[in-house]
């Protein structure tokens, strides 16, 4: 599974508990877009989360 290459945001494990408190393991994954952005007048193609790049943290490339 990949991560998020600025914040190292990566899968999350628990518990799910259904209606009748039978619980079961699942998985969180995040929200992994694989961008192209630009860094330094550099282009390069990185994967980032949803978060960072609604931050503002990185800018698009277009």
């Amino acid at each position: 599974m990949a991560k998020c290459e600025i914040c190292e945001k990566g899968q999350h494990f628990g518990i799910k508990v259904s209606h009748s408190h039978r619980r079961s393991n699942r998985v969180w994954k995040p929200n992994i877009k694989k961008i192209k952005i630009t860094i330094d007048g550099v282009s390069k193609s990185m994967n980032i989360c949803a978060r960072c790049l609604r931050s503002s943290r990185m800018t698009k490339s277009v």
